[in-house]
């Protein structure tokens, strides 16, 4: 880890808000600015950042140490779901999965890195107390929805990455609104300006505001990012100025 220059966490309180589809854009974002990015899926019951980058090669040895697997010029990536089967469960208590990331992180030839994301499962169970205990992150992103029950919950993933003592950059409000598929106008799902009623409800500066566009799920299914195949349109926008906004919150460091 002291290769790598900035550790960013991306956390959510609680499930199917689009925590990895945020990781995985970040860091292709920072990855096409030029910076040398690594993504570390530790969401180890459900690793799906190989899915969502069409990866199917699995990660080699060399000298005693994980050789992750290059996704681009810039990017390596290494997922649990690189390792077993694609329907085999990882039925690991606590231990177990801090030995897991403890492998990861020590025994991992990851190189010289401007950027590593790290994508952590829902909640502040064992994955996410194991990394905060190891690692001085530079930032956790919050992940969440302008819903109320998904509030709730990222307010205590506020409150746990604080009493670890890191950072808090901000929140990204995921599937704020929808685009209409016929107009292309916006519907607010969720009422006008929700991602500022959050910010002012956590306290917190909102780094984007992602719309909900059924073709980017149906996109990531197929191993196909946004940046790369969404040129042009409000997401891939979106994720661009989340990455802007983590860079202005780390000092604004440019490639």
């Amino acid at each position: 880890m002291a290769h790598v220059k900035h550790k960013i966490a991306i956390l959510s309180g609680k499930g199917g808000v689009g925590k990895t589809t945020i990781a995985v854009n970040t860091a292709v974002a920072l990855a096409e600015e030029g910076f040398k990015v690594a993504l570390l899926d530790l969401d180890l019951h459900g690793p799906n950042v190989p899915r969502m980058l069409g990866i199917d090669d699995a990660p080699t040895a060399r000298d005693g140490l994980i050789v992750p697997v290059k996704y681009g010029p810039n990017m390596s990536v290494l997922s649990i779901g690189m390792l077993v089967e694609p329907e085999q469960a990882v039925a690991w208590r606590g231990p177990l999965k801090h030995s897991a990331i403890m492998q990861f992180l020590a025994d991992t030839a990851w190189g010289e890195l401007d950027f590593m994301i790290f994508d952590l499962p829902p909640g502040t169970g064992d994955e996410a107390m194991s990394l905060m205990q190891l690692v001085k992150l530079d930032g956790v992103v919050l992940v969440t929805t302008p819903q109320k029950v998904a509030l709730d919950d990222v307010l205590r993933a506020m409150h746990f990455s604080q009493e670890m003592g890191h950072r808090v950059l901000g929140f990204v409000n995921n599937m704020a609104y929808l685009i209409c598929p016929h107009c292309g106008g916006k519907i607010e799902i969720f009422g006008q300006d929700s991602s500022r009623v959050l910010s002012e409800l956590l306290g917190l500066e909102c780094l984007a505001t992602i719309p909900l566009e059924p073709k980017l799920a149906k996109l990531l299914d197929e191993g196909k990012n946004a940046l790369m195949y969404m040129r042009g349109t409000e997401v891939e926008k979106a994720f661009r100025e989340l990455a802007a906004n983590i860079l202005s919150r780390l000092g604004g460091e440019h490639a």
